[in-house]
């Protein structure tokens, strides 16, 4: 029975989870080997994690965190997509975002984080924080800079389109 709940917590949440960590990365394939990873680490705490308020927040910690470690062992993140509705993250392979994954492609990987989780996650400023063990502080001067760089970085591929 618990089973049961593993698998339908998995074809519920997975794709959703895919789609937001597709942002950190850049690559679906990616993205869907870091989730897959997230949800073997859950298996064996399924009990345990699937009474938390949110066990989806517990699988896509642990893949921000796996994506966070490729990054820093010097594999491939580079792209995000700014604000989306909760209940749709599009693929950025699909070439959808277009300009704006560009313009994201140059923030580096702890603001990704911080955008991704925020903006796409819906996360608070405080939630991101505990969520990634960092001041309030820090996560508003991330989201602060990483606005700068993207108006920056749209206003100029505006003029280039015009």
């Amino acid at each position: 029975m618990e089973t049961e709940g593993l698998r339908e917590f998995y074809r519920a949440h997975q794709p959703r989870l895919v789609g937001v960590i597709s942002l950190l990365t850049g690559s679906r394939a990616e993205a869907e080997d870091l989730v897959q990873e997230a949800f073997v680490r859950l298996v064996p705490r399924w009990q345990k994690v699937s009474r938390y308020d949110s066990p989806e927040a517990w699988v896509r910690l642990v893949a921000v965190r796996l994506a966070a470690n490729r990054h820093r062992d010097g594999n491939r993140l580079t792209h995000l997509f700014h604000r989306l509705p909760a209940d749709h993250v599009a693929d950025p392979a699909d070439g959808y975002a277009g300009d704006l994954e560009q313009a994201l492609a140059g923030l580096p990987m702890p603001t990704r984080q911080v955008v991704v989780l925020h903006y796409v996650c819906d996360l608070s400023v405080a939630q991101v924080a505990d969520t990634l063990g960092i001041a309030e502080g820090t996560v508003k001067s991330r989201l602060s800079r990483a606005r700068d760089t993207l108006s920056d970085s749209l206003l100029l591929r505006s003029d280039d389109h015009a």
